[in-house]
């Protein structure tokens, strides 16, 4: 049907239930009907996500903590297992979960730093060898870790001859090994970032008598926040479960980290006993990750998309 003298169709009258009739059939059209599946793929990676979680729970409030008496569901419920955990003098809990906390946030910013100067190096300034550069900080992220092992251990040593606050079984020793290992993929990641901020607000500042460092710690790190916080969360969240390495410069107990001095627990012919205590402190374990999620997950997803697109 068209219109008399134009020969244009005649509109078609919308009723009220039109968007609603509209949405309905795309629905069923493109598979609204079996979107059950979805919810239960979802429903089993939570439960799958959950279960360890549950199972942690359950032992550590197992009054008896005895792994052959926990279960995924607490039959009693008692606090001993995290009050003993500050009660053992053998076992230095809190000392274990200082260190931790110490070397990860000193490691993860360091590493986050020295990152931001190179990936801002590599996206701004035009030097030779630039390119040959980045290629090879992408070819020794290759290689896994496990092959500096030994080359690390005998540095190490030697440097605690020369220096010992920097050798083996300290502190600063390990926090210095984690600075380095990570490097590429965050200078890669950075850089990805950096390139999208625009170059105009750079060189309208160096008008203005403004210095590249200047430039770099007055104005580019207050943009690229959500890329900083995504860098310093990858490397807190790697360093805090890292257990090679911490575990061959770490031998000392009260140097020890978190999950150095948790994996002894299940060693030994006590391990069956102690259980309950290494539930309990695993479950706190998790604390400073979650916090740190919860608090930056906005900055951490733009960070993340928007480095990755570039």
């Amino acid at each position: 049907m068209s219109i008399p003298g134009t020969g244009a169709p005649a509109p078609v009258p919308v009723t009220p239930d039109a968007p609603q009739q509209l949405t309905e059939s795309r629905a069923g059209g493109a598979g609204g009907g079996s979107m059950w599946w979805r919810h239960a793929l979802g429903i089993l990676a939570l439960v799958w996500a959950l279960f360890p979680i549950m199972f942690l729970l359950s032992a550590a409030l197992n009054p008896s903590g005895q792994l052959n008496s926990s279960s995924l569901f607490p039959t009693d419920f008692s606090m001993a297992n995290f009050q003993s955990l500050s009660q053992d003098p053998g076992r230095p809990y809190w000392t274990w979960y200082k260190n931790s906390l110490v070397i990860c946030l000193s490691g993860a910013l360091l590493s986050m730093f020295i990152a931001s100067l190179a990936a801002y190096a590599f996206s701004r300034l035009r030097f030779a060898g630039r390119r040959p550069g980045l290629l090879a900080l992408l070819l020794l992220q290759l290689f896994p870790a496990v092959l500096a092992l030994v080359a690390m251990y005998i540095t190490f040593s030697r440097i605690g001859d020369v220096l010992p606050a920097f050798g083996l079984n300290t502190t600063m020793g390990l926090i210095l090994a984690y600075m380095g290992g990570a490097m590429g993929s965050n200078v890669w990641l950075l850089k990805g970032y950096f390139d999208t901020i625009p170059k105009e607000m750079d060189e309208a500042a160096i008008v203005d008598g403004a210095s590249h460092a200047r430039i770099f710690f007055t104005m580019t790190l207050r943009l690229v926040g959500p890329i900083l916080v995504t860098v310093f969360m990858l490397g807190f969240v790697g360093l805090f479960s890292e257990f090679m390495l911490a575990s061959v410069f770490l031998t000392d107990v009260d140097q020890q980290t978190l999950g150095v001095g948790l994996w002894g627990l299940s060693r030994g012919i006590d391990a069956n006993q102690r259980f309950g205590f290494f539930a309990a402190g695993s479950l706190l374990c998790s604390l400073p990750v979650m916090i740190l999620y919860l608090a930056f997950q906005k900055q951490l997803v733009g960070g993340l998309t928007q480095g990755s697109v570039k």
